[in-house]
């Protein structure tokens, strides 16, 4: 049985990125979404033919290169990042496609910010994946790559002491007093509740069971309520299960699946059967969704979510929670039912 009849104030979307921190105009960058700047962002010289020279061809050529990334819109992000780079470190347009020795100034406002190696890393692709996109090899060889992991690893050495502090874990009594307080008969927290309940007991990245803003929701990305069901095994047992359309452990166009079972007064069956009562809404509709004052749905955002969640768990004595808190309390709680550290 699907659950395509499975929201309070409205999400907003991020702040725009001061005018200081975005590259300067020029008609080799058109305006564009993000995810559409490293395939119409171009440099100053013409790249030498992939193909050849059959329209066909070019255009089979161009789907694939277009389909070969699952997330253009990071990358697109990373390109901005390096643009912006050589805008401020007085890099020439021409040199921007191979940044090189080609620093010239510096000016003692320059604005940084702090990034964790890992976004270095992603950005450092994001600049090779555009030039591979425009047809070009890519401009760093593995030697360059040797000396910057380098310099990354003493970054981060540096980085240790201004780490995120650890992820507490959510425990049993934590989502007692959540489901205590919120009122699943109100569109908002029915949803909040059907979150935290299916993140725990499904041992969810958070990122999965909401989105960091409502434009960001697509069904291609995000879950539905057609990826959502109800069965009974063989030994007569009801279960719930979530077909993940993406997921980092995946390959493309591969779905992986999240079961959920009964688990008493907590139980992440119930939680979604009353969000499918209490917001009603259509099979491409998001499955952890709310409808507002006017009837009009909306995806669940990740930071509405731990906002209500931490708001109760702080009146109730505990501390901050994360998003990631939730998959660890999960993990937690089936390793102390002693189910195989493999399986959890």
């Amino acid at each position: 049985m699907s659950l395509h009849h499975l929201s309070s104030p409205t999400s907003q979307s991020p702040a725009s990125p001061p005018t200081s921190l975005v590259p300067g105009p020029s008609h080799l960058r058109p305006q564009c979404k993000a995810g559409e700047q490293i395939f119409l962002w171009w440099g100053t010289n013409s790249p030498p033919p992939s193909t050849i020279d059959n329209p066909v061809i070019r255009h089979i050529a161009s789907l694939a290169s277009r389909t070969s990334l699952r997330d253009t819109t990071s990358y697109g992000a990373g390109l901005q990042k390096f643009h912006l780079f050589c805008d401020i470190f007085s890099i020439p347009e021409a040199d921007h496609p191979q940044p090189g020795d080609s620093i010239l100034s510096i000016s003692s406002s320059t604005p940084f910010e702090p990034v964790s190696v890992g976004v270095v890393q992603k950005y450092l692709s994001a600049v090779r994946a555009w030039h591979i996109a425009q047809g070009w090899p890519p401009p760093l060889s593995k030697s360059h790559h040797d000396c910057i992991n380098w310099s990354l690893h003493g970054l981060e050495n540096i980085q240790i002491s201004r780490r995120r502090p650890l992820r507490p874990p959510v425990m049993l009594s934590m989502l007692a007093a959540l489901k205590a307080t919120l009122v699943l008969s109100d569109p908002f927290d029915a949803c909040v509740w059907a979150i935290v309940s299916c993140a725990f007991f499904g041992m969810m990245w958070f990122s999965k069971v909401s989105v960091t803003s409502q434009a960001a929701f697509t069904p291609s990305k995000y879950l539905t309520r057609a990826h959502a069901f109800f069965g009974v095994d063989l030994l007569g047992s009801p279960y719930a299960c979530l077909d993940l359309p993406s997921a980092k452990t995946a390959r493309a166009g591969e779905i992986q699946s999240v079961f959920l079972n009964k688990q008493g007064d907590l139980c992440p069956l119930a939680a979604l059967c009353n969000l499918a009562q209490v917001v009603p809404a259509l099979a491409d509709d998001p499955l952890f969704s709310w409808r507002d004052s006017r009837g009009d749905i909306h995806p669940m955002a990740k930071v509405q979510a731990l906002e209500r969640i931490n708001s109760i768990l702080i009146a109730w004595g505990w501390g901050t929670s994360f998003g990631h808190s939730f998959r660890i309390g999960g993990a937690s709680f089936y390793l102390a039912k002693k189910i195989d550290p493999e399986i959890v």
